[in-house]
């Protein structure tokens, strides 16, 4: 079936540009894993600082509010006993939001976690019976954690004690884990909620890519890379007026997320990790900006000339057209350029009512905007009742790249974008089924944190 792309809802929302970006993820075969999982050299060796993706959406059930997820410690074995895994103790995890278009930090809400492990030396468990809450005397091992918020105004502690979900080591274990998994939400002194703790990987795509783009005829395409493996969530859910400039989520509601990993170092703590959109780090940049970028923050990224090269002439089209014999879109893609570095607005401001200016959020004071890679939400267009997992591409304005939603495949996304369909306003009908990976391989979570329910099962029984 032929589907038709709404061009104008497309490049107001900057589906091309940050697309075309994040797809080039398909560039070359690396030993990393999906999205920024293992993403540069240094982070690879250190899972636990290792931000795999990130999520922004206006909250599906409470659209009053915003969800921003990110997730952390890629590939995580279900029955990687007798410790299983936890958050980094020496490190500070952080979710971080511009809301006046610089390309700096004006929200910040971070987590630090503190083990409290009763083991001692008498037992290598990590129960030592049935798990029915998450203060049971029989969990031998939990994390807690302090959660942080920062602004121009100063700093104000959220939560001083949350208690973060276990990792489920198995039915005999945690009969009833959705049961641990509520009782570690924690409510905040906004009405906002948080959550910290295992949950399935929910980014799903085939990554045999890497094998001359699906083996050369989209043979071998199908397989969901990321299924039965787990991550570590960090869950955020706050109104639209606590992240928008001025607390004005009406007036100014675009908003660039980001999250990064702090760790502590004998000269202080260092960022190690950082992600945006999906994808970016990990392919887009060259192996030795790798480490580099996952340094800084958004306001050096117009410094690095890497990021604007591979826009402008993107890798992955040329590959298809050497394989699969589809004509690449003509070089320099000057249009990308500007959509993914100035991202879905170019100033964060007063706008019109109407949906096409919210989209496109001009600022009639002309606010100077600094290019920048981030994942930018509208927190105007309110939830689709049928989302579509082609987002915006397919009308769907709510959608990837307008935040990032849970079931988004962005993978497909991407693909299309790269060849052009933004500018064609159809889908490359030689490429439409994508790598036929088209959700997650468990079922999303009908209220916050909405993260699948982690896996007890080895992956290799889960084939």
């Amino acid at each position: 079936m032929e589907l038709r792309i709404n061009r104008r809802a497309l490049i107001a929302l900057g589906v091309a540009g940050a697309l075309s970006a994040s797809s080039l993820a398909l560039l070359r075969p690396e030993t990393s894993g999906a999205s920024s999982h293992r993403e540069a050299p240094l982070i690879a060796g250190d899972p636990r600082n290792d931000n795999t993706d990130l999520y922004a959406f206006t909250s599906p059930d409470r659209p009053e509010t915003v969800t921003l997820i990110a997730n952390w410690l890629p590939f995580e074995e279900p029955t990687g006993g007798p410790n299983f895994y936890t958050f980094d103790t020496r490190s500070r995890y952080n979710i971080k939001i511009d809301n006046d278009g610089d390309a700096k930090p004006d929200v910040v809400y971070q987590w630090t976690f503190r083990d409290e492990d009763r083991r001692g030396t008498t037992t290598f468990l990590y129960n030592n019976g049935q798990v029915t809450s998450i203060d049971d005397e029989n969990l031998l091992f939990r994390q807690r954690y302090t959660l942080r918020k920062f602004t121009r105004r100063g700093a104000v502690t959220l939560v001083r004690n949350g208690v973060v979900a276990p990792s489920n080591t198995g039915a005999a274990s945690m009969p009833d884990y959705a049961t641990l998994r509520a009782q570690s939400v924690k409510g905040l002194p906004n009405g906002g909620r948080t959550f910290a703790g295992q949950a399935d990987d929910p980014f799903f795509l085939d990554l045999r890519v890497f094998d001359l783009l699906y083996g050369g005829d989209l043979s071998e395409v199908g397989q969901d890379t990321l299924k039965g493996y787990n991550v570590h969530s960090i869950a955020l859910q706050v109104p639209k007026h606590e992240l928008a400039l001025n607390g004005d989520a009406r007036r100014n509601p675009v908003v660039g997320v980001w999250s990064t990993t702090d760790k502590w170092s004998p000269g202080g703590y260092r960022q190690v990790s950082r992600l945006g959109n999906p994808l970016v780090n990990e392919v887009v940049l060259p192996a030795g900006l790798k480490d580099t970028f996952n340094a800084i923050s958004p306001d050096k990224d117009a410094g690095i000339a890497a990021v604007v090269q591979r826009v402008t002439k993107p890798e992955l089209p040329k590959l298809i057209e050497a394989i699969y014999k589809i004509p690449a879109p003509k070089t320099p893609r000057a249009d990308l350029v500007e959509i993914f570095l100035t991202g879905i607005a170019k100033a964060n401001g007063p706008i019109k009512a109407d949906l096409n200016s919210q989209l496109l959020n001009r600022d009639a004071r002309a606010r100077a905007f600094r290019p920048s890679e981030m994942l930018r939400l509208n927190m105007a267009v309110p939830p689709a009742r049928d989302p579509n997992r082609l987002g915006v591409l397919a009308g769907d304005l709510q959608g990837f790249p307008n935040g990032r939603r849970l079931g988004d495949d962005v993978v497909d996304i991407s693909l299309q974008a790269v060849e052009g369909a933004a500018q064609s306003g159809e889908l490359v009908q030689a490429l439409a089924t994508g790598d036929q990976v088209n959700e997650n391989d468990r079922p999303l979570e009908g209220r916050f944190p909405y993260v699948p329910l982690p896996h007890t099962a080895a992956v290799n029984q889960q084939r």
